[in-house]
């Protein structure tokens, strides 16, 4: 039988609100700005096939640059 060791670490609550606020924040940018302009378009020009392409090419670009966005955000909040 596999026995792994107990290991207790400690995280404090300003650590875990950080970690919160910061996660929130980044699912907001990667998410509102694509949806936006996803459903813009369609509204504008009525063409899902436009609206999705630019939503989805929005969406992939912000998630090239979650990592820097990410850090960004950490040291505002922090």
């Amino acid at each position: 039988m596999i026995r792994f060791p107990k290991k207790k670490t400690e995280i404090s609550t300003e650590i875990m609100t950080n970690a919160i606020w910061i996660s929130t924040f980044l699912a907001m940018i990667l998410s509102l700005p694509p949806l936006g302009l996803f459903i813009g378009i369609y509204f504008v020009t009525g063409n899902l096939i436009i609206g999705a392409f630019v939503g989805f090419g929005v969406h992939f670009t912000t998630l090239v640059f979650s990592s820097k966005i990410s850090k960004f955000l950490t040291n505002i909040m922090s």
